[in-house]
């Protein structure tokens, strides 16, 4: 014996389906519930924290002149007061200005596929190779024109090799000696990697490399692209190009407060298309570079 089901039925059980899996996947329900908690804590959490909501943009989508490629990464100098990223399909190290200007760039030898730079003291910096899964150390002064892998100090992880699905973004926390490494996906993760870079001089080597997958099941991203650490407050700050957000992650690893890089949102006349590099001056400033060559500034209103 046959029944006959009610198409109407089985479209709303369809719907419903649809609505589960699309909800798991964008992780729209964990997003709805951390929007309500950052209402929710926004006095007590604004005073003891970067606090992203705040910020609008100054610089909105502003093409970088000189480039025929697009940037990955970005990391802040605050030797030099500008800003540094990575290109990937020729191979160079970018120096840009903090208004978007570009200012010279170097040549990268011998590596592979770098997708992120960080800046660890004057002078030093560490690239990120993605498919080797390799972090590089190089040095850079004012005359380098380029930058040779071979004869650099080195760092293979070999994590849960995913093709390109490797290291995407880098952060480092100055005072605590820590280099934060973002798996881009599948899954997301950041690992923390302690006696890396190090000095020249070194006798003895020892290296760790720590998870914390507490805090990585709590990002409800769908993809990591860039970190960047605050030394100020010790938080971290997490972008996705996927999501369109910048998050921010408190001491224990909870997400406190977010940047939507929508349009409509934060001042933003239009999305940002495809957010690859995200970074911090003294000043709080952040600086977000997109594809296609697209250059971001976020600013505090003065108070």
């Amino acid at each position: 014996m046959r029944v006959a089901l009610n198409p109407k039925i089985l479209l709303a059980a369809s719907l419903a389906v649809l609505l589960v899996l699309s909800g798991q996947y964008f992780r729209l329900f964990e997003r709805g519930w951390f929007a309500l908690q950052e209402w929710r804590h926004a006095d007590a959490w604004e005073a003891r924290s970067v606090w992203l909501p705040d910020y609008r943009v100054t610089l909105d989508g502003q093409p970088i002149e000189g480039l025929d490629e697009d940037l990955s990464a970005l990391t802040y100098d605050p030797d030099r007061k500008t800003l540094f990223s990575v290109t990937n399909k020729h191979q160079r190290l970018v120096e840009l200005s903090l208004d978007g200007r570009l200012l010279r760039s170097v040549e990268l030898v011998g590596f592979k596929d770098p997708e992120a730079v960080e800046y660890i003291e004057p002078n030093v910096y560490v690239i990120a190779d993605e498919r080797r899964q390799q972090l590089v150390r190089v040095q850079l002064d004012e005359n380098t024109r380029s930058v040779d892998a071979s004869s650099a100090q080195k760092l293979s992880l070999g994590i849960g090799t995913n093709g390109n699905k490797g290291f995407e973004g880098l952060g480092y926390d100055t005072a605590g000696k820590r280099l934060f490494v973002a798996k881009e996906r599948d899954p997301v993760r950041i690992y923390e990697v302690r006696g890396f870079p190090y000095g020249t001089s070194a006798e003895s080597i020892s290296v760790h490399v720590l998870e914390d997958r507490k805090r990585d099941a709590r990002l409800f991203v769908r993809d990591l692209s860039s970190l960047e650490y605050d030394r100020q407050s010790g938080h971290l700050l997490v972008l996705s190009d996927e999501s369109r957000m910048i998050l921010e992650l408190d001491v224990e690893g909870r997400p406190i407060s977010s940047l939507s890089l929508r349009a409509g949102q934060n001042g933003l006349a239009k999305s940002v298309p495809q957010a690859e590099g995200l970074a911090m001056d003294d000043e709080g400033a952040l600086y977000v570079v997109s594809e296609p060559n697209l250059f971001y500034k976020f600013e505090k209103p003065a108070r």
